[in-house]
């Protein structure tokens, strides 16, 4: 009989593994026995996804929370120093700042390189940065950062979720990367996962640590990802493009005060972009402050036909969301004002639909047409 191989990989759903009479044990040589440990379906995304980054190997979980839980709890101990942005994922500030009860310090810093070497001190023990912020898409110099954190002996993490393909924080040195699977690298807005990736991090207390909370991503949901993969590049520059058209449409529209959108010449951030990202993108998510504040931003999202309200990103379709309502609800109106982020501001994800169809969409929402 001709072995036949089959065009996609299989999933194994399966929870347990063969034991008889000792362990079997996994490629990377950890125990292949529960699926809540190691999973072969598993395994094939990590390697995919350390690919990308060009890491050694990864770790995904069922969340981009979930990654992040297990670095926090892995990584710091009590009396030890964590530094973030104050414009990060707002779930990663509100976890750290829980760990105070444990003994953890907690530093928030304005979304710069200036700011977050600033907050770097002898007693920092992890820096957690961003390299795009949402929802004000300030672009932050990363390879300083890393250049200040390794001068103390910190550990630095660095989630490239808006940025995957354009940046690549292991290759400045960064010890290791998070990703939110569930946004631009599984692309279709139907799985939720999360990675860790590294360079110098342990995989194996990582390793200890997601087996002990029951983190995995699932092997379905990892096949799922798999499958977005094939397309990332190909969705990530069309998207990359689309917004790039559109955020240069909107900055001559009248009913805009102002665009957050790195590729954009006059953007404050766009000389930082071009001098870090490999590729002139600059992803497919921007926001736009409406003139009319609060009451035009909610009108344009009333009226909007193809777009999607809803929040997330990276996916295939395009999405818009109300910072105040979703990433920045819990953020103190003083740091949102610090920030930018005012009842006027809308934060748009682009998919992959016709741009022109787009604007039409965006333009007749905005009392244009």
């Amino acid at each position: 009989m001709v072995a036949v191989k089959p065009l996609h990989d299989p999933v194994y759903l399966t929870v347990a593994f063969e034991q008889a009479g000792e362990t079997g044990l996994s490629d990377r040589g950890f125990d292949l026995k529960y699926s809540r440990e190691e999973n072969p379906t598993v395994r094939l995304l990590e390697k995919k996804v350390a690919s990308i980054e060009g890491g050694t190997d990864s770790l995904a979980f069922n969340s981009g929370m979930a990654a992040i839980s297990a670095l926090y709890i892995s990584t710091l101990k009590a009396g030890e120093e964590v530094v973030l942005p104050m414009e990060g994922y707002g779930t990663t500030i509100q976890l750290a700042e829980e760990l105070r009860k444990f003994g953890v310090r907690v530093k928030l810093a304005y979304p710069s390189s200036e700011a977050l070497n600033e907050a770097i001190t002898e007693n920092t023990r992890l820096v957690l940065t961003e390299v795009v912020t949402n929802p004000t898409l300030k672009v932050i110099d990363v390879p300083e950062v890393i250049r200040r954190a390794k001068e103390v002996g910190a550990t630095v993490v660095v989630d490239n979720t808006f940025s995957p393909l354009i940046f690549k924080p292991l290759k400045v040195r960064a010890d290791g990367v998070i990703h939110s699977l569930t946004k631009y690298i599984a692309g279709h807005n139907d799985v939720m996962g999360g990675a860790l990736i590294w360079g110098d991090l342990d995989p194996e207390n990582l390793w200890h640590w997601r087996r002990r909370l029951g983190s995995i991503i699932q092997p379905f949901e990892a096949w799922l990802v798999i499958r977005g993969l094939k397309t990332l590049e190909l969705r990530f520059e069309r998207q990359s493009r689309t917004a790039q058209t559109i955020a240069e449409f909107l900055s001559e529209h009248p009913k805009i005060e102002k665009v957050h959108y790195p590729g954009l010449k006059d953007d404050p951030y766009h000389p930082t972009a071009r001098r870090i990202f490999s590729k002139p993108l600059f992803g497919g998510v921007l926001s736009f402050l409406h003139r009319e504040g609060e009451s035009g931003a909610k009108a344009f999202l009333m009226r909007l036909k193809r777009v999607f309200p809803s929040p997330s990103l990276g996916g295939v379709e395009s999405l818009a969301s109300y910072p105040v309502m979703s990433a920045a609800k819990t953020m103190p109106e003083e740091r949102r004002r610090l920030l930018g982020i005012t009842p006027g501001l809308i934060r748009l994800s682009v998919g992959v639909e016709d741009a022109d169809l787009l604007i039409e969409d965006i333009d007749r929402a905005l009392g244009g047409g």
